[in-house]
């Protein structure tokens, strides 16, 4: 079991920036691959940016390519979100999560893929 907690969250004008944080508890951080996905009332959660274990793959959605930066530090057990030229469409509660499949050889964009889950951090994008 890992816990992971978001932070960084907040209330933004269209064009700001926010840098998301995700905090892991636990000395196999190193070991799993981290997502981070993103969820409106009534839609389903959307993946939004995922990082590898390993080699620092990196995969987006098509809809933040260029704008949002996926990051982690193993030695603070810490992925981030940096996120730039935020728009109203990005408002959300954004969360963390962990692929604690170690043999996975694929970075998946899929919810059910991911074992441990954040508590998510509201992102408010609005003038």
């Amino acid at each position: 079991q890992v816990q992971l907690v978001e932070s960084g969250g907040g209330l933004v004008q269209p064009g700001g920036s926010l840098r998301l944080s995700c905090a892991a508890a636990g000395r196999t951080f190193s070991s799993y691959a981290m997502g981070w996905f993103r969820q409106d009332p009534g839609k389903e959660r959307e993946f939004v940016a995922a990082i590898s274990r390993n080699f620092g793959r990196t995969s987006y959605a098509d809809s933040v390519k260029g704008r949002f930066t996926i990051s982690r530090d193993n030695a603070k057990n810490t992925v981030y979100l940096q996120m730039n030229s935020l728009r109203p469409e990005d408002t959300a509660v954004y969360y963390c999560a962990a692929d604690a499949v170690g043999s996975r050889t694929y970075l998946s964009q899929q919810s059910y893929a991911y074992d441990y889950w954040g508590q998510g951090t509201q992102v408010t994008v609005s003038s």
